[in-house]
């Protein structure tokens, strides 16, 4: 595989984290949402268990412990986004929760303590005022929805930052594997719990917990580590930033959901700040 095909891989896996928001927006109107975080995780580690075949033999405690952290505070991000959705847009969503990338530098700083460079704090601000503008539509109001998609990108971010120090020293495909079937666990406890139980809508429900499940999970997961052997990381943090742009656009053409020039506005200052920070990001690593 040349550069070319690589980043065209990494368009497509990117194509396919901005049309699940479309998915899960749909989806929870039939099932709860930690019934739909169970769905999608439980079919991706199905997929993706069988996939890694004999890999499964280099499986120790330590990849185990790992994947049970990983998984667990996966399943608390995706589920604030999740929930989110139900009170808020597609776009929203997607923009919000791309702000990850302009967390994961103060995360570094406050538990890592690593040093901020500059432009850090220009570019959040930057990010910030575009929240406001895709959220604050009725005066200081927020949508709980728009709160809880931010609480997910922070934990999230959170979680990448952990994940890059675990990579350095184990296999990321038995890892991702695992952390795919403790998410799954977990979401199905709490909808047993806190859900009456529910089947997707139909065929068209299945589809998206299907599509969801192999498409965005498993597939976008073992794409991303295949295509990044043959990319830069900043060529891959700019593709990602391609995601709320068509998370906005599905939900725009297919939802026919509001997208006002206050949207439109903070929606560009978020995207600016998130590849800028991303630039920041790419050029902290060099210099570590």
């Amino acid at each position: 595989m040349n550069t070319k095909r690589a980043e065209m891989l990494m368009l497509l896996v990117t194509f396919c984290w901005g049309s699940s928001y479309l998915f899960m927006k749909e989806g929870l109107a039939s099932i709860g949402p930690f019934t739909l975080v169970a769905y999608r995780f439980l079919i991706a580690f199905a997929a993706s268990a069988v996939f890694l075949g004999k890999a499964w033999r280099s499986v120790g405690w330590d990849l185990l412990k790992a994947g049970f952290i990983i998984g667990s505070v996966v399943v608390v991000s995706f589920s604030a986004m999740v929930i989110g959705l139900e009170s808020t847009t597609t776009s929203n969503a997607g923009f919000i929760t791309s702000l990850m990338v302009v967390f994961i530098p103060f995360v570094e700083k406050f538990v890592y303590h690593r040093p901020l460079q500059r432009g850090v704090v220009g570019t959040s601000a930057i990010s910030v005022a575009g929240i406001g503008f895709l959220t604050l539509h009725d005066g200081l109001h927020v949508n709980p929805g728009d709160v809880l998609c931010l609480v997910g990108a922070l934990i999230n971010a959170g979680q990448v930052c952990y994940m890059s120090r675990l990579l350095t020293r184990l296999d990321p495909l038995p890892l991702g594997v695992i952390q795919f079937g403790v998410a799954g666990f977990w979401g199905l406890l709490l909808s047993l719990l806190l859900e009456p139980p529910a089947m997707p809508a139909g065929g068209s429900g299945w589809f998206g917990m299907l599509y969801l499940g192999l498409v965005c999970s498993a597939f976008g997961f073992i794409a991303q580590m295949v295509a990044q052997k043959y990319t830069s990381a900043e060529r891959v943090g700019i593709l990602f930033c391609l995601e709320p742009v068509f998370a906005a656009m599905i939900g725009v053409i297919y939802l026919h959901e509001p997208f006002s020039l206050s949207s439109f506005i903070g929606a560009v200052l978020v995207l600016t700040g998130v590849i800028l920070s991303g630039r920041v990001g790419k050029k902290q690593t060099v210099e570590a």
